[in-house]
C-alpha cells in the first residue's frame, strides 16, 4: 500500500546556532511532534525525503521548535527554510487537532450524490475554507462556509456540500 503524506506547514526561521529551526503548522493545537519518527520535505515533486526528528519543544499554537538529525548549525537550517513540512497519514492522524480546519485533509467532497475527489489542500480564508481537490486532471477549490456546507460525516470521511450553479463548470 502506498504511503499518503499530508502537508501540515512550513520551516520558517532557524532558531539559536545548533540547527534548531521553527515550524509552523496548522495542526490546530500545540504540537512537540512526540511520537513522530520523522518530517518529510518534497523533493522532487512527489518524491518525499524524511528528516528524522530528534527533538521538539512548544513555541505557541501554531509553531514549535524543531531539531532534526544532520541538522547541527544555523547555516543547515537555513538551507531549509521556507520548505514545506509533511507527515505521513498515521502521523497526521496522532497530531492533527479534531475540530482544526486541517483535520478534513483526505475526506471526500460529495456535491449532488457525486464524489468530486478527495481534499488534498485546506486554504482558511477570513470568513471560509477552501477545500483544493483534484477534479478531471485540474484543481479545483471548493468554499466551505455556511452556505455551502450541508454535512460532515467523519466516520466515512466524507463532507457533503450544496455548490452554487456554474462553480464546477472548467
Amino acid at each position: 500500500m502506498e504511503t499518503r503524506y499530508f502537508k501540515i506547514g512550513k520551516i520558517v526561521a532557524a532558531f539559536g546556532l545548533n540547527g534548531e529551526m521553527i515550524l509552523q503548522h496548522s495542526l490546530g493545537k500545540k504540537n512537540t511532534f512526540k511520537g513522530v519518527q520523522a518530517i518529510f520535505i518534497e523533493h522532487p515533486q512527489n518524491t518525499f525525503l524524511p528528516y528524522f526528528v530528534e527533538d521538539g519543544r512548544i513555541k505557541s499554537d501554531q509553531e514549535t521548535y524543531v531539531k532534526i538529525e544532520a541538522v547541527h548549525s544555523r547555516e543547515n537550517a537555513r538551507k531549509l527554510l521556507q520548505k514545506e513540512i509533511w507527515l505521513t497519514a498515521e502521523d497526521f492522524e496522532k497530531c492533527a487537532g479534531k475540530s482544526s480546519p486541517i483535520s478534513v485533509l483526505g475526506y471526500h467532497v460529495i456535491h449532488n450524490d457525486e464524489d468530486l475527489g478527495e481534499i488534498n489542500e485546506v486554504i482558511e480564508q477570513p470568513h471560509q475554507l477552501l477545500c483544493s481537490i483534484s477534479l478531471r486532471g485540474k484543481e479545483v477549490l471548493i468554499p466551505l462556509h455556511e452556505e455551502t456546507l450541508k454535512q460532515i460525516d467523519n466516520k466515512a470521511k466524507k463532507i457533503y456540500v450544496i455548490l452554487p450553479d456554474g462553480l464546477l463548470d472548467l
